[in-house]
């Protein structure tokens, strides 16, 4: 028997044929069995071109199992763990309910749910979080008239790893190969500032990642950027950004004007989308003898970078935010009350 598709090409063609053309005529022509042609040319005759359209009752494959069978699967799959391990597979949720590992496939896919995956996430409990958001937020969407906007952030301890063996170079059916194991010749820390409006990226490698190397590339951006143009800094609530001699420092240059993200929201920072570039671009897959190679690999990908760069776009409004965000502390507090709000210290007793 034709497949459907096969079917419904032949019904839309053997209507049109119908007072001209044998059955046998018609199945040659559209290469389909004459035993096709015949029951589409009666349910025509009885029902009409509106009839061709329908589904006819009776057709396909029956369901094994009923709705209930299904919304089972699906609550467990849901609501319930493995005895001894975390997430459900095809195999354990099929021997768990008694069905095939195919079935519980088919209904997972059609429901959406994919049990084998997690993605990370962290709800800030900075008591000003919404000014802080609406700040920064303000400064993407709105940037200030004759001011730069920079994105500051460090990378600190990127390894110098330098794998065992040189891996297999690229090949017909075959991808690059590197080892699993390393030697580790040492860490860097990258200070860098993206600037928000044209994507160019100004960077400098430290050995360590205190306030004084942090107050050195403060200095590295004055010079980078001269003149009185207010220079706005985004930044996250690390220690060194506010250590004293830092804020002494801002306040003897007030061309520098700060704006922190709330706490555990590193998202709003949009050097850390950077970040990523450089290290699935330029590190992950490198190997480096020495500090120094990494740095001039660090330098380079700079360079190339800086010769086209391409600025990151912020879309995200704060409403939009703030409903996702709701959402979310909704979900928690339904599942252990009390879980978003801000944790409080506790003393020492003495």
């Amino acid at each position: 028997m034709a497949p459907r598709g096969r079917w419904r090409c032949a019904a839309k063609s053997c209507w049109l044929r119908v007072r001209v053309s044998p059955n046998l005529a018609i199945a040659r022509q559209l290469s389909v069995n004459r035993k096709t042609v015949i029951p589409w040319r009666k349910r025509f005759a009885q029902q009409r071109l509106d009839g061709l359209w329908e589904i006819a009752p009776g057709r396909g494959r029956k369901p094994r199992y009923g709705i209930d069978k299904i919304a089972a699967i699906v609550d467990a799959t849901l609501r319930t763990r493995p005895k001894g391990m975390t997430p459900w597979s095809c195999r354990t949720m099929a021997n768990s309910q008694g069905v095939s590992k195919s079935t519980i496939h088919n209904i997972w896919q059609a429901h959406n749910l994919k049990p084998h995956r997690v993605k990370s996430f962290q709800l800030s409990r900075d008591p000003k979080f919404l000014e802080k958001l609406t700040d920064v937020v303000g400064l993407y969407l709105n940037p200030p008239q004759q001011a730069i906007v920079l994105c500051v952030d460090e990378k600190s301890r990127i390894q110098a790893l330098d794998r065992t063996q040189p891996g297999l170079p690229l090949k017909k059916g075959r991808c690059g190969t590197m080892t699993h194991d390393y030697k580790r010749n040492g860490t860097t820390t990258l200070f860098a500032a993206l600037e928000t409006l044209q994507g160019k990226v100004i960077g400098q490698c430290f050995p360590r990642h205190r306030h004084q190397e942090f107050l050195k590339f403060l200095r590295t951006l004055d010079r980078e950027f001269p003149g009185d143009v207010p220079l706005h800094l985004i930044l996250d609530n690390y220690g060194t950004h506010k250590h004293e001699k830092v804020r002494a420092w801002l306040q003897r240059h007030p061309r520098f004007q700060t704006h922190f993200v709330p706490t555990s929201s590193s998202w709003l920072n949009l050097v850390e989308r950077w970040f990523g570039e450089l290290t699935q671009k330029a590190i992950r897959r490198g190997s480096f003898g020495s500090v120094e190679e990494l740095k001039g690999c660090i330098e380079g990908f700079l360079a190339a970078w800086n010769q086209q760069p391409k600025p990151f776009v912020w879309t995200a409004t704060v409403e939009s935010i703030r409903e996702k965000l709701s959402r979310c502390r909704r979900t928690l507090e339904q599942i252990q009350p009390g879980c978003t709000s801000r944790r409080s210290r506790k003393r020492k007793k003495r």
